[in-house]
């Protein structure tokens, strides 16, 4: 074992998932490792889905009399030779210690530190494919918006992800509209990552909120699993002493950049569901904003989609959730107004009333491939709440799923809303 503050090894990172926000995370990070050569490896591998793309005449690669432009490419070799994600980042550098990779148990093969961000509908193959793929001690932060829901009830895809892989997962969330990040443009994140004991040379923050139905960081205690079929038991493996701790201060200097602010908070749970939940919020936003109604709709929308927000915390996750995350933090109501003034979630609900379309129209011609979160996500916990028999506890959230079924219209939200009481 290496002596206290003396480390022979580095972390080696993997950012699972390459499309604008993943693309942007492995840019942000990509500059931290080689900023922090004690620390990282500076590498970066980025896995992709692999497809061919044809460079558009638009982008500043396209050379008409070049075999890079007359037919389509693979991704990864684009994005490896021109270091840009010509495809879902255009126009932004990346760091030439970005590596894609098109292999995704190649792309974390000796990876300490993964960050997961894909589209949610993805992270169950995803987790199949990195099952047995992984070092045992390996750790992970979420960027994932949305949650998982099943005929067994609801968890958090930190969760889901620790669970599935045998790591410990915090959760990455904010007021993060990717291109702007990509651009450099301030702004602030939030990070909750509650280091296992085991791992830091500091004790976990006394009374810090863990994630809500299976705490991660005793993955070693039988009865937090018995409700768990056996074959699902595993156990966790503390990093060991050759590795630099992954505390707040290390995690920190991953992520943080002088455009790109981290606040480091340990409320798992609190920071997932600000990133789910205000999707569903935005699309009532864009709704109301498609109507023409004006600001004042949109902050009513918004004052009642932040009281939702707690209150499904509070209720279904009482024993880990902080009200002041939603309140205080950038993954709570800075990220809520984000996503009402600018998001795409936001933008495509309001073109749908505008244009007169489904949102899953608007969807498929305006991006590039890419899928809302807003929409499965507002599907997904209205399953819960019937399940649970509290849909009409949760009314903004109820007429989202109700507009999107065709049950009701934009137009009914004041309606829908109205004179409900939030204890």
């Amino acid at each position: 074992m290496a002596p206290l503050g003396i480390h022979h090894k580095k972390h080696k990172v993997t950012v699972v998932g390459s499309g604008n926000w993943g693309t942007t995370i492995a840019k942000v990070v990509a500059e931290n490792t080689k900023d922090n050569p004690d620390l990282f490896e500076p590498v970066v591998q980025m896995w992709v889905f692999e497809e061919e793309f044809k460079i558009p005449e638009n982008s500043k690669h396209y050379d008409p009399g070049s075999s890079l432009c007359t037919k389509p490419q693979k991704l990864t070799e684009l994005i490896n030779g021109l270091h840009e994600n010509v495809k879902y980042l255009p126009g932004v550098a990346l760091p030439h210690n970005v590596v894609a990779n098109p292999s995704l148990e190649d792309s974390v093969m000796d990876s300490t530190f993964l960050i997961f961000n894909l589209p949610h509908q993805f992270i169950n193959k995803i987790c199949d494919g990195l099952s047995g793929h992984l070092l045992p001690f390996a750790r992970g932060i979420s960027c994932i918006k949305g949650v998982d829901v099943s005929d067994k009830g609801i968890e958090l895809f930190s969760e889901s992800i620790g669970r599935k892989l045998g790591i410990y997962c915090g959760a990455l969330s904010g007021a993060n509209i990717a291109s702007e990040v990509a651009q450099e443009k301030f702004s602030e994140t939030t990070i909750a990552y509650d280091p296992p004991a085991m791992d830091s040379r500091h004790p976990t923050p006394q009374g810090s909120p863990r994630s809500s139905s299976l705490n991660l960081t005793a993955l070693n205690d039988e009865a937090s699993l018995q409700s768990k079929p056996k074959s699902n038991k595993t156990s966790l493996q503390a990093l060991p002493a050759d590795w630099p701790p992954l505390n707040h201060e290390n995690v920190k200097k991953l992520l943080h950049r002088p455009y790109f602010h981290v606040r480091m908070v340990s409320d798992v749970a609190g920071v997932s569901l600000g990133g789910a939940l205000k999707n569903i919020v935005a699309l009532a936003a864009g709704f109301v904003d498609g109507l023409g109604w004006g600001d004042n709709a949109k902050a009513a929308v918004m004052r009642v989609g932040i009281l939702e927000e707690v209150k499904f915390g509070k209720l279904f996750f009482a024993d880990s959730v902080k009200t002041q995350t939603f309140t205080e933090e950038s993954c709570g109501v800075a990220d809520l107004i984000t996503s009402c003034s600018g998001g795409r979630n936001f933008r495509c609900a309001k073109m749908s009333v505008q244009r007169k379309m489904s949102i899953g129209e608007v969807e498929e011609k305006e991006l590039n491939g890419q899928k809302l979160q807003g929409t499965s996500t507002a599907y997904e916990i209205n399953a819960f709440l019937k399940s649970e028999g509290k849909e009409d506890a949760f009314p903004l959230f109820t007429a989202v799923y109700n507009i999107l079924e065709g049950k009701a219209k934009p137009e009914d939200i004041p309606d829908l809303i109205e004179a409900k009481d939030y204890p």
